[in-house]
């Protein structure tokens, strides 16, 4: 937190609409402040950290609660939409759950029933990228998710849990790497391996996703998600461009996936992925 002679509000601490009034605007305007999470907001100076998501949660949650769904997986460190920065967490919590935990004082779901709860409850593509998240940072172990889900058979939502746990991943990079695999594996192509690496003469590289066991006319298929916050930039379309290309002369077609091409309607990846493949694409797609 900032120190007490900074001439910003609450000391770098967070804080409610309500307690600036009719300056949220202009305070927002100027770039004074930011929001944390949906209804909270905080000095621009303050980084991110956990002790500041369990202050913000703290200022929407009953003292009793325990902090549940998108928002403990927040509070853990995993951002479960990545979709962009104005899609802030909601607070929510429960009065009824039995695995939790105290974090800085507030508690939650422990990791373990957190990722078990989104793998149920969150849009399939939503879900298995959360999962990858908790997988990856170490916060889950793939064996006790699937111990923890079976206390749900009973419960809406466990079918698609173990759909989820089936296919989750810890090698996946990000959310988008994530809802790329689903969608190649709801198109009926099998998973793909994960963060495949290729040698070179000059230097090595790694694919996002690939099928390298099964090569076409001497060739193999790679696919890379590249998100807009890395790849809009003309210089950065440069160097991806000449990396393909330097991918190509080593026996790799590689796919480029943006954004666009995983959330629009038409089935383009899946067209180009079985035109490959020379396999035909199970569609309609599921999502």
């Amino acid at each position: 937190m900032l120190p007490a002679d900074f001439p910003y509000y609450f000391c770098g601490l967070p804080f409610r609409p309500y307690q600036v009034g009719r300056k949220l605007k202009w305070l927002l305007g100027l770039g004074d402040i930011r929001p944390v999470m949906k209804g909270v907001y905080v000095d621009y100076r303050v980084p991110d950290s956990q002790q500041l998501r369990a202050d913000a949660l703290r200022l929407l949650t009953p003292p009793e609660a325990v902090v549940c769904g998108p928002a403990a997986a927040w509070l853990h460190g995993i951002d479960t939409t990545a979709l962009g920065p104005a899609e802030l967490v909601e607070a929510q919590w429960t009065r009824t759950a039995e695995d939790t935990v105290a974090v800085h004082g507030l508690r939650t779901l422990s990791p373990i029933a957190s990722a078990v709860e989104l793998a149920m409850r969150l849009p399939r593509p939503f879900a298995l990228s959360a999962v990858d998240a908790f997988l990856r940072t170490g916060k889950a172990d793939l064996w006790a998710l699937r111990a923890a889900s079976a206390a749900h058979e009973r419960h809406s939502g466990y079918r698609q849990s173990q759909e989820v746990l089936r296919w989750a991943d810890r090698r996946a990079a990000s959310p988008g790497e994530s809802w790329l695999r689903l969608r190649l594996i709801d198109a009926g192509f099998g998973k793909p391996e994960l963060q495949v690496p290729v040698s070179g003469p000059a230097r090595d590289y790694r694919l996002d996703l690939g099928y390298p066991e099964r090569p076409v006319d001497g060739r193999r298929l790679g696919l890379e998600y590249d998100s807009d916050a890395w790849h809009s930039s003309t210089k950065q379309q440069l160097k991806d461009e000449t990396r393909r290309t330097e991918l190509e002369s080593l026996g790799w077609h590689v796919i480029s996936v943006r954004r666009t091409d995983l959330w629009g309607s038409y089935p383009a990846l899946e067209l180009a992925v079985g035109g490959f493949l020379c396999q035909e694409p199970r569609l309609p797609r599921r999502w």
